[in-house]
């Protein structure tokens, strides 16, 4: 069973980010269900504006979306900015959102068997709220969504503490993150063995 992720961090100069720091505690818990997870960091590609499954020359998204289709769950962790996810996220979920027209021979779109998780970081309240946008787009285009499919951590509000910068790891997000985990490798080695059915 494998996983894949997307960095929708800003950063594109390679500096570490929060977003990686969460994403480290996610593969470090798959690994432990001998799940492996690579990932990507959308800010170093060139993922171009559209809705489509390739956008031309020189538009990376083929190959991030092939990496989604090879995968068993995907992992969409995004920092929130202004009270949502970032513009990298959107992008992503934009880019997805040619599954919608793709169906199989089920006339099930080619994610209906795979499992989405979440991750998101901030240092404003507003998690929940970036979570249910993702989690919408993901499922409009076919994921599946196991219980409790996100974690995260927000800092105080008005304060500049970074994720990343925390001396150890809040007791509640590393439980969250492994009941999320837990959660989703089952949810996927499920429909693994049972996919869902073609629609009548």
């Amino acid at each position: 069973m494998d996983a894949f992720a997307l960095n929708c961090t800003l950063k594109d100069d390679g500096s570490r980010s929060s977003t990686d720091v969460l994403l480290d505690q996610i593969e470090a818990e798959l690994a432990k269900l001998d799940v492996d997870m690579p990932r990507a960091r959308v800010a170093d590609l060139e993922v171009r504006p559209g809705v489509s499954a390739d956008e031309g020359e020189g538009d990376d998204w083929p190959q991030l979306r092939r990496q989604i289709l090879d995968a068993d769950i995907f992992v969409l962790a995004t920092p929130i900015w202004m009270g949502h996810p970032s513009s990298n996220a959107q992008r992503v979920l934009e880019r997805l959102d040619a599954f919608i027209s793709e169906t199989d021979d089920r006339d099930q779109m080619a994610t209906v068997d795979k499992v989405a998780m979440v991750a998101v970081v901030g240092n404003e309240d507003g998690a929940h709220h970036v979570g249910a946008e993702l989690f919408q787009g993901l499922n409009d285009v076919g994921f599946t969504l196991a219980p409790g499919a996100m974690t995260y951590w927000v800092g105080e509000a008005m304060h500049a503490v970074d994720y990343q910068d925390l001396p150890e790891t809040p007791d509640k997000t590393a439980q969250t993150t492994r009941a999320m985990v837990t959660n989703s490798v089952h949810l996927a080695r499920t429909l693994a063995d049972r996919p869902y059915p073609a629609v009548p």
